[in-house]
C-alpha cells in the first residue's frame, strides 16, 4: 500500500456502509416506483388517445360518405381536444385541421404501416415536445387518417416524480448516513473507552478500570477487562515488591561491606602495595554494586506505585546549578534561560539530572554543555556531551533497563538502569527524555518538563 494512501477509520466505513446501503434501496425503489408509474401512465394515455382517435376517425368517415363533403370543414367540425392534431390522406392529398402540420408531421414508418391497411400508435419527440400519434385507416372513404396528441403535460408530471424520487433517494441516503454515523458511535466509543483506559494502564496508572455498565453486550467485556487489569496489578505489585523487599534487605550486608572497605581504605597505607590493588578493586565494584542496588530500589519501588510522593514548585535553575556543583562541574555551564519553575518532586528530579551528568561525563566523553529553554508551555533541558554520540538505531534503546552501548559508552561502571531511571522519572513527572545529536559533535539528551505557570511563592 502507497503511503500516500490512507485507509478509511471504522466509523467512517459504517457510515458509508449505511449510506451506501440506503442509497442502494432508495434507488432501486425509485427507479422501480418511477417505471411503474411511467408505464402505467402511458399506457393509460394511449388507450385515451386512441379512443379518442378512432372516435373522430368515424366521425371523419361519415362526413366524407356525402356527397360535396369539404374535407377542411370535416376535419374543423371534428371537435378534437385542445392540442389535438388532425391530419388526413384523401385521395391523393394531405389536409390538416393546424396551418403549421402536414405530411412531414406523421413519422414515416407510422405511415407506411397504415397504408398496409393496419392501425399503429407510435410516441415521437417533436420540437414542440414528446407527442403521441395514431394512425386509423379509413378504407370505406380510401383515407389515411392520423391523430397527433401531446405528451407535455405527461412528461412534466413525469419529471416531477422523477424529482421527488430523486429528492425521496437523497434524503433516504443522508438519513442512513445519520443512522450509520450514530450507529458507529455506539460502536466505536465502548472501543474508545477501552482504548483510553488501556493507555492510561500502560502509563502507569494501574488503578484504572473502565466504568460499569447496563449493556448486558458490554458487561462481559467490561468484567473480563477489569478482571485481567486486576490480576495483572496484583502480579506486577507482587513482584515489584518482591524486588524492592530484596533491595532493601540486600542493604544491611552491603552497608556492613562499605563500612569495612571504608575501614580498609582508612588504614591502607599499613597494607601491601598487592593488597592496596586488589581493596581499589573491591572498593570500585562494592561502589558500582551500591549504585546498581539503589537503582534497583528506586525502579521496585517506582514499579510498585510506593513512590508517588507529592511534588511542589521547584526553581528549575537553582536545582542545576546545585546538582552541577554535587558532580564537580562548574554551574557557569548552564546556559539559555534557567530560571524556570516545575512542579516536581525536588529529590526525583535531583536523581534525573545527577544521572545524566554522570552518564555524560563517564560514557560520554565528559559533559560539554547544559542549556535551558522553552517550547510551548514546557521547558526543555539540553545535556551534551563530547563522546561518540549515540547511533540513531540506539537512541531509543540505551532508555532500556540493563541497555548498554556498542561504542565507548559501554563502560564497566555502567549499571544499565541510570537511562531507564531518567525515563522513568521524567515520565512520572508528565514529561519525556530524548536523545539527539549534539551540534557540536556527541550525544544530546532533551528532557521536557511541563512548566509551571501559576506560582503563589516558588520553592527550593
Amino acid at each position: 500500500m502507497s503511503s500516500g494512501r490512507r485507509t478509511l477509520g471504522l466509523r467512517h466505513r459504517l457510515v458509508l456502509a449505511f449510506g451506501l446501503m440506503a442509497l442502494l434501496v432508495s434507488a432501486v425503489f425509485a427507479i422501480s416506483t418511477y417505471l411503474l408509474a411511467r408505464g402505467y401512465l402511458l399506457a393509460q394515455r394511449e388507450r385515451v388517445v386512441q379512443h379518442q382517435a378512432f372516435a373522430d376517425a368515424i366521425f371523419v368517415q361519415r362526413r366524407l360518405e356525402s356527397a360535396g363533403a369539404d374535407v377542411s370543414s370535416v376535419l374543423t367540425a371534428a371537435g378534437t381536444p385542445a392540442g389535438h392534431t388532425i391530419i388526413l390522406k384523401w385521395r391523393g392529398q394531405w389536409y390538416a385541421s393546424a396551418l403549421d402540420q402536414g405530411r412531414d408531421a406523421v413519422p414515416a414508418a407510422l405511415r407506411r404501416q397504415v397504408t398496409t391497411g393496419q392501425s399503429a400508435t407510435q410516441r415521437y419527440r417533436t420540437d414542440d415536445g414528446p407527442a403521441m400519434v395514431v394512425g386509423v385507416p379509413v378504407q370505406s372513404v380510401g383515407a389515411d387518417f392520423y391523430e397527433i396528441a401531446p405528451l407535455t403535460e405527461l412528461d412534466g408530471t413525469l419529471r416531477l416524480l422523477s424529482g421527488i424520487l430523486i429528492g425521496g433517494a437523497l434524503v433516504a441516503t443522508s438519513a442512513g448516513a445519520v443512522l450509520g454515523a450514530w450507529g458507529s458511535r455506539s460502536v466505536v466509543t465502548p472501543l474508545n473507552r477501552v482504548a483510553v483506559t488501556a493507555a492510561s494502564i500502560a502509563g502507569g496508572e494501574l488503578d484504572e478500570r473502565l466504568a460499569a455498565t447496563d449493556d448486558p453486550e458490554l458487561a462481559t467485556i467490561v468484567g473480563s477487562f477489569n478482571s485481567m487489569v486486576d490480576t495483572l496489578q496484583q502480579r506486577i505489585n507482587r513482584d515489584a515488591r518482591l524486588a524492592a523487599d530484596v533491595s532493601h534487605e540486600l542493604r544491611s550486608p552491603l552497608t556492613t561491606l562499605v563500612g569495612s572497605v571504608d575501614l580498609l581504605n582508612a588504614r591502607r597505607e599499613e597494607l601491601p602495595e598487592r593488597s592496596q590493588r586488589v581493596l581499589d578493586l573491591v572498593t570500585a565494584d562494592l561502589q558500582r554494586f551500591r549504585r546498581l542496588l539503589d537503582d534497583l530500589l528506586e525502579l521496585a519501588r517506582a514499579d510498585a506505585g510506593l513512590d508517588r510522593r507529592p511534588t511542589a514548585p521547584v526553581d528549575l535553575g537553582v536545582l542545576l546549578r546545585q546538582v552541577l556543583g554535587e558532580v564537580g562541574r562548574d554551574p557557569t555551564i548552564l546556559a539559555g534561560d534557567p530560571d524556570r519553575v516545575v512542579a516536581a518532586d525536588k529529590a526525583r528530579l535531583s536523581r534525573l539530572f545527577r544521572n545524566l551528568f554522570e552518564n555524560a561525563a563517564t560514557h560520554g566523553g565528559g559533559l560539554t554543555g547544559v542549556e535551558v529553554t522553552r517550547a510551548g508551555g514546557d521547558v526543555l533541558v539540553l545535556v551534551d556531551d563530547s563522546g561518540a554520540g549515540i547511533r540513531p538505531e540506539d537512541r531509543e534503546r540505551v532508555f532500556e533497563r540493563f541497555a548498554t552501548g556498542a561504542n565507548q559508552r559501554r563502560s564497566s561502571s555502567g549499571t544499565g538502569l541510570g537511562l531507564a531511571l531518567v525515563a522513568e522519572t521524567a515520565a512520572a513527572h508528565g514529561g519525556a527524555v530524548w536523545c539527539t545529536a549534539a551540534p557540536a559533535g556527541g550525544a544530546r539528551f532533551v528532557v521536557r518538563l511541563p512548566e509551571l505557570r501559576s506560582l503563589p511563592e516558588a520553592t527550593t
